[in-house]
This record gives structure tokens, sequence and C-alpha cells, in this order.
């Protein structure tokens, strides 16, 4: 699947050019064009990859490149104020290439929490392609500024995006962890499961052709309906001879090749319940996805189409979903075998919940708060008129 990536504050930005690495690394040409949005110069500097024509600075007249200290209010509007400047960047990106727009950011902070639903909100009204969000969720222990951004970011973000793709920070961070060794960590993961989600169907003249082929129009129809995915992921490590034996095993009919059929397909079906159960983007209950995708990648010979459908039909028993994609994506020379599961239309999901709670008591506060303003000022006012004295 070929993306246009939008990196939209500090975490939005480290995030793609990681995207960019892993392209480079892996050879997989995800992403067709990417450009980084902030406010903070310096944020923009540290980036390696993004070119620098892609890197747009905003809300200089306000903020004069100093970022917007976690303000997600004015980071929104410098977003909208700018909006020109950024779409500038996004002219240079040959949109009839790419099948979807991805606008990453941190939801905790200031720029990306803001100005991510507005830029989301613009690209929505002049292109026709899919814009798909990746919001990151701060920690419980970054600070309640950030939890309250996200709760109050988080609802306009997902009303703005064809879909929202989410990855809680505090699901991921280990205890004991630095803020910066964990947040590498983190991207490093990130990247992993999405890169290998969006790789599939992306094949090359000398790659293997898969059995059961996952294409961009698949990843699209999972995502289509709107609301929030999440993503699992398992792995495990397999001898690879090379991937010269790989077509040939799936046409040889020896006892040995049997028993690594059978192998292969109970290593496949085991893979994709520890994708699904185990470790999410998001932690939430599966049951009630409106839509899942499975991908499998790895060498050619340890992937077959039986294990893949045993694994969907497990998912679609454990979902309850009726929309249930499957398919694999051959990497010949891998080490591993790798499942990856988008659920999407995901219900279940406590961290939501917890996040609309604290934006609804939020809101209250602010009414409350605003309410007492006004009977003050009232009140003065009162006062004030008392006192004055008739001058005639």
């Amino acid at each position: 699947m070929k993306l246009a990536m939008i990196g939209f504050g500090q975490a939005g930005g480290k995030i793609v050019d990681k995207f960019l690495e892993y392209d480079q690394r892996t050879g997989s040409e995800i992403v067709r064009s990417a450009v980084a949005v902030n406010s903070a110069k310096a944020d923009l500097m540290g980036l390696d990859k993004v070119p620098q024509d892609n890197r747009v600075l905003i809300g200089q007249s306000r903020v004069k490149g100093h970022g917007v200290g976690a303000d997600n209010e004015l980071g929104a509007e410098i977003a909208e104020e700018d909006i020109d400047e950024i779409q500038g960047a996004i002219d240079n990106i040959p949109v009839h290439e790419v099948d979807a727009f991805l606008i990453v950011a941190g939801m905790g902070g200031g720029t990306g929490s803001g100005g991510a639903p507005v830029l989301a909100k613009h690209l929505k009204r002049i292109y026709t392609e899919p814009v798909y969000g990746l919001g990151i969720l701060p920690g419980g222990d970054e600070g309640g500024i950030y939890t309250l951004n996200a709760a109050r970011s988080f609802q306009t973000f997902v009303r703005e995006v064809d879909n929202l793709m989410v990855f809680d920070n505090d699901a991921w961070r280990q205890s004991g962890e630095s803020i910066e060794s964990g947040y590498a960590e983190i991207n490093e993961e990130i990247v992993r499961r999405f890169g290998i989600l969006f790789g599939a169907g992306e094949v090359g003249g000398d790659d293997e052709v898969a059995e059961s082929v996952v294409d961009s129009s698949e990843i699209i129809n999972t995502l289509a309906g709107g609301g929030i995915s999440t993503i699992g992921y398992a792995a495990e490590e397999v001898e690879n001879p090379g991937s010269s034996s790989g077509l040939l095993s799936r046409f040889t009919g020896s006892d040995e090749e049997q028993t690594d059929t059978a192998n292969t397909t109970n290593r496949i079906t085991s893979l994709v319940r520890k994708a699904a159960l185990g470790r999410l983007t998001l932690p939430c209950e599966i049951e009630g996805t409106e839509r899942a995708l499975l991908v499998l990648s790895g060498p050619p010979r340890h992937l077959n189409r039986k294990g893949i459908e045993r694994g969907r039909k497990w998912l679609e028993e454990q979902t309850g979903s009726m929309e249930v994609r499957g398919g694999d994506y051959p990497v010949g020379d891998s080490q591993y075998v790798a499942s990856v599961v988008l659920l999407s239309g995901v219900n279940n999901v406590p961290r939501i919940k917890e996040l609309q709670e604290i934006a609804i008591e939020a809101q209250d506060n602010i009414d409350e708060i605003q309410e007492e303003s006004e009977e003050n000022l009232e009140e003065l006012v009162e006062d004030d008129d008392d006192e004055l004295e008739p001058l005639f």
C-alpha cells in the first residue's frame, strides 16, 4: 500500500522518520512521500530522513518556532491559520500514486493533538483518497495535561479521519525504563507492526508471489466504516536455507513435506492467536470487532493457504465478524514468520472509555468555571451599581 505520510508534531515527525528508515532498510516502499509539520523548529531540525523541503514550520508569527507548550487549542489555531503553508508541501506529493493519506500524531502534546484533526478535515475536503490517522496516546505518568489533551483530541480526530489507528503508550512503557529509550522502543514497535500491514501487496519484480494476495483494496475495505483500529503482532524465528526451495515445496508431496505442511499450518494458527489475544497496540476485547484483516509474512516455504484460512476462521469466531480478510506477504530472505492482525471498528476499549470520561468531566468543570465567572461578574456589576450615587 502506497502512503502519503504526514507527521504532525514531535512524536508524529519522529515516527514518520522511522517509517522512512524502515522503507530504506527493507525495500518495502510503503512511503511514497513524507511531510513533517511542527511549531518547534528544533524538532524539525532533529529529523534525519524527511526531506528538508517537506519540513513545515507553522505558527512562526505567534510562537516564534518554540512550540505551543502542550496547548492543543493553540496548536489547532495555528494549524488553521497556516493550513496554506502545509498544503504547499502536500502539493508536491504525487497524489495519483498514493492509495491513502496517513496523519501520524502524538495526542498528548500541543501541536500534533491540536493540528492533526484540522489537517484531516482539510484533506478530506480536497482529496478523494482515504485519510487515516495514527494517534499515539500518552502514558499515564506523563502528566494530567497530556491525558486531558488526548481526551479532547481523540474525540475530534476520530471524527475527522476515515479510520483512527491507535497506539497506547500506557500499555507499552516498561517500569524503570527511561523516557527516551522507552519511546525509541515504542516507535520501533509501531513501525514494525504497521510496516508489515502496509507492506502487504507491494510486490517487486523479483519477489515471491503470495498464495493469498493482500492488496491495498483489502486494507482499505477493512478500514472502511470509520471508528477505531488496533493491531496485534506475533513472530517466530524459523530456519530459512533460502527462498529457492519455497515454490518447489508447494508442489512436492513427500512424507517429510507433508509433516512440514502440518507444522507450517499449526505455526500459522498459533501465531494468529498470539497476535489477536496478545499485546495489541490498543488493548481491547476483540469480541464485537466490526472488521478484521490477517496478514502473514515470512519465507514462502513457511506460509500456506490452509494455515491462513484456519487463522481467518478462528478470527471470525472470536470477533463475531463476517468481514474477516486474510492473506500472506512473502519475504524470501526473512528469518521470521510474523502474523499481523488488524482489528477495525473495535468497541470494548477501556482506555477510550476512560478518556471519554475525562473529557466529559473536564468539559463539566470548564462549564462550571465559566458559570462561576459570569456570576461573579454579575455580582461585581450589581455591587458597583449599588455603590454609585446619583449625580443629580
